[in-house]
């Protein structure tokens, strides 16, 4: 250590921000764009739900592990101390003070707008007599014939009841055929029938007439109980753990595993009521009582319990005024002018920015080594790729070419399992050696290696990349992709694919860092070399880029290095815990999150290194289980000039950002920027600009 640095507790838990909490926080930053009436009416629609979506996932995830944490007596705090029964309570008061302005935003503002554009929610008090009658029509022909209600006694118990799906208790009225007097009743509403439904032209008031399938079944459920008088129906949610526990050191398949542990996510243990708002508080108990929830789990809703449904009118909805100007990703010279990739990649390194740059180049590679007959073969890593993708044809094609291919799935990736376990299947039965990667640790590196005989000799082709190699994704994340035929960094990826296909020994390399081996490490130590620079007197500075920064040691290793004078910005998107502009620990570190048209996913590190900087890419945030429990890549860039790009295009250019930006404050809130008396500059408007 350092002698000349100061001596503190830098384990000090006021020091840290509880993770959860500054998770939870991120959602508050995306509902504030819907909240900008500079943003376009639909794309405001469309951050609503986003941050309604990001909701429901964080109670899936981090909610239910907190609570199985109490369940187990598991009370060991984080670095800030905070227990789990006491990151609960702090989650609550933050969640509902989200939901009420989620809610707030949605009926006293959305509402009215789109209602002055032509884009309406009908409620049942506004139905014309014309709306009601092919309502009705609709529910009989197309609702009714797919319902099945349950009332509930003895013989009928609670049933279970899928996770986030939309239900209504209905309260009863009169006997029944079998002579009960008035009871309760269940309707689940099949996920097989649309949440949002489009009035046709012949009845709509206005130019899209949208109504919610919730009110269609509020409005006509008395047809469901002929005889009965219903007094009462209320809409409910529940949500439940969506964590897949698999114990991967008693398994001998864990495909197989895995796809038992699938069938019952969607049962899984409760972890949040949400109910209309009017719900008596008897009902509410009964749904309590049969979820094993406690009242502080249940979250009233002023509006439809599944408002985030809402975002799948915005592809029905054809008014380009209200949406975000359409852009045209660049495309790579050599892919306009069909020049050989290989050959374009021989001749200097290629980066592409996404979603500015096209993805089609990364697609193109693969097309044509699929079918170049001096490939002899590719290895590939797949996280998340989406349904129909044309890399996984070529990888197909390739197989039947008589290639050598591997694929590395993982079967893990969170929310993507059934669609991973299809793909490996379908890999498979093409020849495809497919590796579902290493047990405990998810295999999260995004890399493309193909093999080519040229001149009597072996080249190695990579990619490497910041995020997914998913079609859909690459036109609204931010991440950079680095094709290149280096010989270090080929070897590197060979061996690290070796790694994960052999399980063999710890291997040494020479250009990546990899988690779980060396990224930790060698971050740490490259902190160190700018605490020693600035201890020399030399310029020492940091500037990185990523999701989100949790890792403790990192964090003390940051606070270090400010307290040694070392400039540190940090360009952190959701979650960060370290606490900037503390006196005497962290006065010199600043931290920022971008939130925009497009979700930034690209993680990039910068050390000046005494005026000879250093520039990485990585698939890993700064995070415990990136650094330490994942299998993660980090690679340099260097060729001088596509370094300065990088730099240039993810670092500097964020920093300038003083329209969507926000700054972390000490105590974990964040204030926006505004661009004052200076000119405004938005980082992603400005790549738009000069990209595309």
């Amino acid at each position: 250590m350092n002698r000349d640095v100061p001596q503190q507790n830098l384990k000090d838990p006021a020091l840290y921000l509880n993770r959860e909490l500054a998770q939870l926080e991120f959602n508050f930053r995306v509902l504030a764009q819907a909240e900008d009436a500079n943003v376009p009416l639909l794309e405001r629609l469309r951050y609503l739900c986003i941050s309604c979506t990001n909701l429901d996932e964080f109670f899936e995830v981090r909610v239910a592990v907190l609570r199985e944490q109490l369940s187990l007596n598991e009370t060991r705090p984080g670095p800030d101390a905070l227990p789990p029964a006491e990151v609960l309570a702090r989650i609550r008061d933050r969640a509902l003070t989200l939901v009420k302005a989620q809610y707030d935003f949605w009926n006293a503002t959305l509402l009215p707008e789109l209602d002055r554009e032509g884009v309406r929610f009908s409620k049942r008090d506004g139905w014309t007599a014309k709306q009601r009658r092919w309502l009705q029509g609709y529910f009989r022909n197309e609702i009714l014939p797919v319902l099945s209600p349950l009332g509930l006694d003895p013989a009928h118990p609670f049933p279970r009841i899928l996770n986030k799906s939309l239900n209504l208790a209905v309260v009863l009225k009169g006997r029944d055929a079998f002579g009960r007097e008035g009871h309760m009743a269940l309707v689940r509403a099949p996920r097989s029938l649309p949440r949002i439904i489009r009035m046709p032209a012949e009845v709509a008031e206005s130019a899209y007439d949208f109504v919610f399938l919730s009110s269609v079944l509020h409005e006509f459920m008395d047809e469901l109980f002929p005889g009965m008088q219903v007094k009462g129906s209320y809409q409910f949610r529940v949500t439940r753990n969506s964590e897949l526990v698999v114990d991967e050191d008693e398994v001998e398949n864990i495909a197989l595993a895995l796809r038992d542990e699938l069938k019952g996510r969607g049962f899984a243990k409760p972890v949040r009521l949400e109910v209309a708002d009017n719900c008596p508080k008897a009902i509410a108990d009964m749904l309590t009582h049969n979820f094993e929830l406690s009242d502080s789990e249940v979250y009233r809703c002023e509006g439809p319990v599944n408002v985030s449904r809402v975002s799948a009118v915005y592809d029905q909805i054809d008014r380009p005024d209200l949406k975000f100007p359409p852009f045209t990703p660049r495309v790579l010279p050599a892919v306009l002018e069909e020049q050989s990739l290989f050959e374009a990649i021989r001749e200097r390194d290629i980066l592409l920015h996404h979603p500015f740059e096209s993805f089609n180049a990364v697609v193109e590679l693969l097309r044509e080594a699929s079918v170049d007959p001096d490939v002899l073969a590719i290895k590939q890593t797949l996280y998340r790729v989406g349904s129909a993708s044309p890399l996984v044809d070529h990888l197909i094609e390739a197989a039947r070419q008589g290639k050598d291919v591997t694929v590395v799935v993982e079967l893990r990736a969170r929310f993507d399992e059934e669609a991973n376990l299809r793909l490996a299947n379908r890999l498979q039965e093409a020849g495809v050696q497919v590796v579902y990667g290493v047990v405990g640790y998810k295999t999260h590196a995004k890399m493309l290696l193909i093999v080519r005989r040229e001149q009597g000799a072996l080249r190695r082709y990579c990619h490497l990349s910041t995020g997914n190699y998913h079609q859909i994704t690459s036109r609204i994340y931010t991440d950079f992709g680095l094709m290149t035929a280096n010989p270090t960094i080929g070897e590197d990826a060979h061996l690290l694919f070796l790694q994960l296909s052999g399980l063999g020994p710890i291997i040494q390399l020479k250009c990546l860092l990899h988690s779980p081996f060396t990224l930790h490490k060698g971050l740490m130590e490259k902190i160190e070399r700018e605490i020693a620079h600035a201890a020399a007197g030399k310029p020492a500075r940091i500037i990185a880029k990523m999701n989100a920064l949790n890792e403790e040691r990192v964090v003390e290793q940051l606070y270090r290095a400010s307290q040694a004078g070392v400039q540190i910005d940090l360009i952190v998107r959701g979650a960060c815990t370290l606490r900037p502009g503390i006196a005497g620990v962290s006065e010199n570190i600043r931290v920022r999150s971008i939130v925009g048209r497009f979700l930034e996913h690209s993680r990039v590190y910068w050390f000046q290194n005494d005026e000879q900087p250093e520039i990485y890419c990585s698939s890993a945030d700064w995070m415990e289980r990136n650094l330490l429990r994942r299998i993660e890549t980090c690679f340099p860039i260097l060729d001088p000039a596509l370094a300065q790009r990088v730099f240039d295009e993810s670092l500097a250019n964020y920093l300038a950002d003083n329209t969507q930006a926000w700054t972390l404050e000490a105590d974990g809130s964040y204030a926006h920027m505004s661009p004052g008396d200076a000119p405004p500059h938005s980082a992603q408007q400005t790549l738009l600009s000069e990209l595309t």
